[in-house]
C-alpha cells in the first residue's frame, strides 16, 4: 500500500521523509529515535502493510511534531501508538483521533491503544 495522507484539522499527517526536500530525522531524534534506517524501514512497512506510520505536521511548514503508528494484527485489531515533541500534545491527540477513524474505516481494523 502507498502511504496515505490524512487531514487532522489543524494538522496534516503524511509519511515519514528523509530526502532533499523534507528531513524528519532531526524531529525523530527529539523523540529519541536515532536509527539512520528508521525512515526507510517505515516506508518498507507501508509497502508490506505490516506497520503504518505518519508524521504529524504543521501545515504551513511541514515540520514534524509527532509520530503515530498502527500495527495490524491477524485478529482484526490494530495497535495505535504515538509520541509528540515537547509542547505538541494537542497535535498528537488530534492525529490519534483521525488515525483511529482511518484504521477502522479504511483498513477495516478495530483500533486499540497500546
Amino acid at each position: 500500500m502507498e502511504p496515505i495522507e490524512i487531514n487532522a484539522g489543524s494538522w496534516y499527517l503524511r509519511a515519514l521523509r528523509a530526502d532533499e526536500r523534507i528531513d524528519d530525522r532531526p524531529a525523530l531524534a527529539d523523540g529519541g529515535i536515532t536509527d539512520p534506517g528508521y525512515v526507510a524501514r517505515r516506508t518498507a512497512e507501508w509497502a508490506a502493510e505490516s506497520h503504518f506510520s505518519w508524521a504529524v505536521c504543521v501545515p504551513t511548514t511541514a515540520e514534524m511534531v509527532a509520530e503515530i503508528g498502527v500495527e495490524p494484527h491477524a485478529d482484526g485489531t490494530a495497535t495505535v501508538t504515538g509520541w509528540a515533541r515537547g509542547g505538541y500534545d494537542a497535535a498528537l491527540a488530534d492525529g490519534l483521533e483521525s488515525v483511529r477513524r482511518f484504521t477502522a474505516g479504511a483498513l477495516g481494523l478495530e483500533p486499540v491503544d497500546a
